[in-house]
């Protein structure tokens, strides 16, 4: 009886989040944070859009995902169907969650890393839920945190078991954004970041993830308040974004943000934009708030 108790605690969020957010469910998108505050138009988000296509190309770890979202969304799919963008089969949602929860504090390639390893060592979930911790904890050593998104990874494999006889997240297909945001906030580990992603990336859901490059550019350009926080900013452009607009604009701030010093105040491996080579074309933007 003990013992199923504590099982069931353990299914629920507790503690600190992966993703640097608090344990709190963000809210709907349809509540208002900052009601005075008018940006982005829908016409600023697309010409920041355009402009940093332009300058970037559409990402390419990404179009896998655009591919999908325009198979779905478009009512003659089948050009896209035939098309050579060898991405394969779509990526499962439980797949998809793994990653980011991988992705978390560490870089791009460190994370696919750690996701290859698991994968290598485990060809089944259930092998993963049946493992003992510490294996599972080298198997994806290489992406950092190994600890603890060990323990994040087994508690929603462990939950998904129980509560559904089967370890799969299939279902949240069916589900409102809403109703996905209630199911998985239900798994510790698993933050607003994370369920945002999810619903962008796998489950094609007309949502804007925040993440640390997003949230400094979003402020360095004025479209939140100077006094803005992570949570209240993905609420705000989350009303404000134009729905046919946030995967492409996300997907390159995201990228801007990787490269551009100018436009964010942490660095990166990469290469970086010169700082006085005119290339950034959000430098309007910055110049308009200094």
């Amino acid at each position: 009886m003990q013992n199923a108790i504590s099982k069931q605690k353990n299914c629920k969020r507790k503690h600190l989040q992966l993703d640097g957010h608090s344990q709190k469910t963000p809210k709907t998108a349809s509540e208002e944070p900052y009601p005075f505050h008018h940006r982005p138009t829908p016409e600023e988000c697309r010409v920041v859009r355009d402009e940093l296509l332009v300058l970037h190309g559409f990402p390419p770890e990404f179009l896998k995902y655009r591919r999908h979202r325009l198979i779905i969304n478009e009512s003659n799919s089948e050009s896209l169907t035939n098309s050579n963008s060898g991405d394969g089969k779509e990526e499962s949602v439980l797949d998809g969650l793994v990653k980011i929860v991988l992705s978390q504090n560490t870089t791009e390639i460190n994370s696919q890393k750690a996701f290859a390893s698991l994968k290598s060592v485990f060809p089944t979930w259930e092998d993963v839920l049946s493992a003992e911790s510490k294996t599972l904890e080298n198997a994806i050593r290489c992406g950092g945190l190994a600890p603890r998104k060990a323990s994040c990874i087994k508690n929603v494999l462990s939950c998904l078991h129980e509560r559904k006889g089967k370890i799969c997240l299939e279902y949240l297909r069916d589900m409102s954004i809403d109703e996905v945001k209630s199911e998985l906030s239900n798994f510790k580990g698993v933050g607003p970041k994370t369920v945002a992603c999810v619903l962008m990336f796998n489950l094609q859901q007309d949502d804007f993830p925040v993440d640390t490059h997003v949230f400094e550019i979003a402020r360095a350009i004025g479209w939140v308040p100077a006094i803005a926080d992570r949570n209240k900013t993905y609420l705000h452009l989350n009303r404000r974004i134009p729905n046919e607009l946030k995967f492409d604009l996300n997907c390159l701030l995201y990228t801007h943000g990787k490269v551009c010093r100018k436009c964010t105040m942490k660095g990166s491996s990469q290469k970086k934009l010169a700082p006085k080579d005119g290339s950034c074309p959000l430098s309007d933007y910055r110049r308009n708030l200094a």
